[in-house]
């Protein structure tokens, strides 16, 4: 059998793999390309109605944003994940659709004054709906068989709610090929969700090195960061603005502010969770308890809520987000989306980037090419909404929140694999991945290590 890369090789996002075995085609993940990609130029490099199965290791859209149009282009086959990963990925594939369309009618009414055309959107609201037809949903430790040489299990990668690893067994020739596409594995003792869980035996394993050059720092650290950098702004009479990312991380920090705010450690002030779209992922996360790690299940089953606490402001409607810009007492505003490519976050960095009193905090991944990681590489002036906008507000990075194993923890885990013999890293950026390459040779001297290329045929 073969694997084809197409997609989280040389770069972070767009994950899609192709795997073929004799008259069997599947995906691994069917992810929209995000960064320095035209969101309205992702076709498919391989006939998607020869697809028999995709199956998606999580909900987030560089691992989702393209199955909508996968059915556009006549793929037929059964879509295979998660419960949770079905629900929230519902969730995002419909807000995907809206922030394509609004992108659309800008970019379209700009091109008709200058006598030209936009491509329309990927997709639309019924083309997601009409996809929800193509889904399957298994649990973790559920052997399935796709046909008689290829069965695959799904294991919590503790990424975020109901995200898998995916460790296939294929039968070819005789013998038994094992096979693991880690997903994006999940950082250790993080609020929530559960630790990856330990893999099986594996010869060839298709791992993540989103943070393979580095170790982040202990929670606690982070969470002294965050005290530190809400001080700053509530000294000085300032905001606290955090992009952040609907589905895990939102859900993180209120957690996180809970705590803060039972502990005493936060100030009296109004925080503003601004995008409906992490409001109705927090709603969600509270009916999948059976995903949570034993501290927040018990205080589901005990009648606490995880993520609420007095100080907390939901604002679904545009008014209400409009609102926020003319409270004139402390204030935290956490908004979408997590990479400043779009959504509210925008308006409020816009109010706010330029004045020296106010903290932008970021807690996730910013991918090159982005508005946030612009900022973050120490960018004076950037444009937003049209408008040069100076970087003057104080800029915290905090990456112990992240989502994703560090490259401690890719190591270890890769270390409880029997029979291993092949590792491929891929959703990383190029010198990261270099970094962690070298790394993973020094550690496991008898396995071979390397970094595929887009398109590239892998025979396994």
């Amino acid at each position: 059998m073969r694997i084809i890369a197409y997609g989280a090789v040389e770069g972070v996002t767009g994950s899609c793999f192709l795997l073929e075995h004799e008259e069997c085609k599947i995906l691994v993940d069917c992810g929209l390309f995000q960064g320095d990609f035209d969101s309205t130029d992702q076709e498919f490099p391989f006939n998607a109605s020869k697809i028999d199965f995709v199956i998606i290791t999580h909900a987030h859209l560089d691992h989702i944003g393209r199955i909508p149009l996968l059915i556009k282009r006549g793929f037929k086959g059964k879509i295979i994940c998660t419960k949770a990963t079905f629900e929230l990925g519902r969730l995002m594939l419909i807000d995907a659709a809206k922030v394509m369309y609004e992108d659309y009618l800008v970019k379209s009414r700009k091109a008709e004054r200058r006598g030209e055309s936009v491509n329309p959107p990927l997709y639309t609201e019924d083309d997601i709906i009409e996809s929800y037809d193509y889904f399957k949903t298994v649990e973790y430790k559920e052997t399935m068989r796709l046909n008689k040489n290829i069965t695959f299990t799904l294991k919590d990668a503790g990424h975020i709610l109901g995200s898998s690893y995916i460790q296939f067994s294929i039968h070819e020739g005789g013998k038994e090929k094992k096979i693991i596409f880690s997903g994006d594995l999940g950082n250790r003792n993080k609020p929530i969700v559960r630790n990856p869980s330990p893999p099986d035996d594996g010869e060839t394993v298709f791992i993540e090195a989103t943070y393979g050059d580095r170790e982040h720092k202990k929670f606690d650290e982070s969470k002294r960061e965050l005290k530190e950098a809400i001080d700053y702004a509530f000294k000085n009479n300032g905001n606290v603005i955090i992009p952040t990312f609907a589905l895990e991380r939102a859900q993180e920090l209120l957690y996180l502010l809970r705590e803060m705010y039972e502990e005493k450690l936060l100030p009296p002030c109004k925080v503003f969770l601004d995008s409906p779209l992490a409001i109705s992922a927090t709603e969600l996360f509270k009916r999948h308890i059976e995903y949570f790690d034993k501290e927040a299940c018990d205080m589901i089953k005990k009648g606490r809520d995880p993520f609420s606490f007095p100080y907390l402001i939901y604002t679904r409607s545009v008014e209400e987000s409009k609102s926020i810009n003319y409270y004139r007492g402390n204030s935290i505003i956490i908004a979408g989306s997590g990479m400043c490519n779009g959504g509210r976050i925008l308006h409020h960095l816009k109010h706010n980037l330029w004045n020296p009193n106010n903290s932008i905090v970021f807690i996730g991944f910013q991918a090159k090419g982005t508005l946030g990681r612009k900022i973050v590489d120490g960018e004076r002036f950037v444009n937003i909404y049209g408008e040069q906008i100076k970087v003057n507000a104080r800029v915290f990075t905090i990456n112990g929140f992240s989502s994703h194993a560090d490259k401690l923890i890719l190591k270890n885990w890769l270390s409880q694999i029997k029979s291993l013999k092949n590792i491929y890293l891929i959703h990383g950026e190029k010198d990261i991945m270099e970094k962690f390459s070298q790394y993973l040779k020094e550690s496991f001297s008898e396995v071979n290590v390397c970094i595929p290329k887009f398109g590239e045929a892998i025979e396994i």
